[in-house]
């Protein structure tokens, strides 16, 4: 979804509510083996989008990019007017490819059910990640291949159901790519690669930055149009809500987090604590616009993780690894290992938003099942439990994060219903829930 109108008025329900796909063929639904391959006479794949914002359209293109016989056969929106846009941008890179009838273009909170029921081969997952959790239980359910952006959940009852739907995809042998892009980066995998293999000796300490501008501020109230309901005004401009985007530090230092469980070996910490805040006003808005997180880990390994989203500050987007032996460093020269044995990266490079398409789609056409699905839920839920630490100023253990009660999504969504926006969380005063 993208969240700029015309909304469908059909309702839907949480429950029912980037790269891999079926080799199928166009004319008439794919039929998969047991290993997950189509058996169809063409190699052509059909693609889904669901979120047809600059994120969806972008991953869309990247996926036509990654593989010469994919092609785009319907799209959905909770609103009409990105459709058109994304249809156009893609067509005029990709011409005859982006093969969308106006009765494959969906609108609608109920879009992305439309898209999946609609004969395609893979999904790709793009809407705000608040509702990322109940599409992509859609998607599994129905036997398709999964791109799915990151976050995959905004609140831990999101990511428990991410992962009962990790379970679905590995038993049907579908493939699941997750949007966390650096994980296919070359550099960075050779860097973390050397690193994992000991080149700088036991990992003693790790610090993470993501120091940069707001992505969309919110808008003031003199803005909404007379007569959009609270769930559209929300929806469009869900990067401001906690229950839509899970905060910048959830939503956008994500990748961070996830750099953190890479050298981490993917092993979830023990706990976290953290502090944060609002400086700069909102307006309606509910998030931070400032985190500091420390995780802890077995041994007494330490991760830092400094976020911030202000305009007019320093900037900084990089990773410090401090080992027993050595130093790994990724900052604007790219990767590098310090100490005795230097290191910097020579081989080949790529644009790492079309590679992990690539991965998927050289996977499925070889018969491999490719699955980010487990490490992608325990980065989303250590970036949601780095938040309830700065939300509510407390210690929190793993377990508390991956048990919380904190739904923070609605059970069911209507445009005309009443949407209260949550208070900012005060920490201290805020509770675990």
């Amino acid at each position: 979804m993208n969240h700029d109108s015309s909304p469908n008025r059909s309702g839907v329900s949480r429950r029912s509510f980037l790269s891999s796909a079926a080799i199928a063929g166009v004319a008439g639904p794919a039929i998969f083996s047991s290993r997950g391959l189509a058996a169809t006479t063409s190699d052509t794949i059909r693609i889904g989008l669901v979120g047809c914002g600059g994120r969806g359209s972008g991953a869309a293109g990247n996926a036509l990019t990654a593989d010469p016989k994919a092609v785009v056969v319907a799209m959905g929106d909770a609103f009409s007017e990105p459709i058109p846009r994304a249809e156009k941008s893609l067509q005029a890179q990709f011409k005859d490819r982006i093969q969308v009838t106006p009765e494959k273009q969906f609108v609608g909170l109920d879009a992305y059910q439309k898209v999946i029921n609609s004969g395609v081969d893979i999904v790709i997952l793009a809407s705000p990640p608040g509702f990322r959790p109940a599409h992509l239980r859609a998607a599994v359910e129905a036997g398709k291949h999964v791109f799915c952006e990151k976050p995959m959940a905004t609140d831990a009852a999101g990511v428990r159901s991410v992962m009962e739907s990790v379970k679905i995809s590995k038993a049907k042998n579908r493939c699941l790519v997750a949007g966390f892009c650096w994980r296919y980066d070359r550099p960075r995998v050779e860097f973390y690669k050397r690193i994992l293999d000991g080149a700088i000796g036991d990992i003693r300490a790790v610090h993470a930055t993501y120091y940069t501008g707001p992505v969309k501020p919110m808008p003031t109230a003199d803005k909404r149009l007379a007569g959009m309901g609270d769930l559209e005004w929300q929806t469009r401009n869900w990067y401001n809500f906690v229950w839509l985007s899970g905060d910048g530090y959830v939503e956008q230092a994500i990748h961070s987090v996830d750099k953190v469980a890479w050298v981490m070996r993917d092993v979830p910490p023990l706990w976290a604590v953290g502090n944060g805040g609002r400086m700069i006003p909102n307006n309606e808005g509910n998030i931070f616009d400032h985190m500091d997180v420390t995780y802890e880990y077995a041994g007494g390994v330490k991760a830092f993780l400094g976020q911030r989203q202000i305009t007019g500050c320093f900037s900084e987007n990089s990773d410090y690894i401090w080992g027993s032996k050595a130093q790994g460093i990724i900052d604007g020269r790219g990767p590098m290992i310090l100490g005795d044995s230097p290191w910097r990266y020579s081989g080949e490079g790529g644009n790492m938003y079309d590679l992990e398409h690539v991965a998927l789609f050289q996977a499925i056409r070889a018969g491999r099942v490719i699955n980010d699905g487990d490490r992608m839920a325990t980065s989303t839920l250590m970036g949601i439990m780095g938040r309830m630490a700065a939300y509510t100023g407390q210690k929190v253990t793993w377990e508390q994060a991956l048990n919380a009660n904190d739904n923070l999504v609605p059970a069911e969504l209507s445009w005309d219903m009443k949407l209260p926006v949550a208070p900012m969380a005060m920490p201290g005063r805020t509770k675990i829930v």
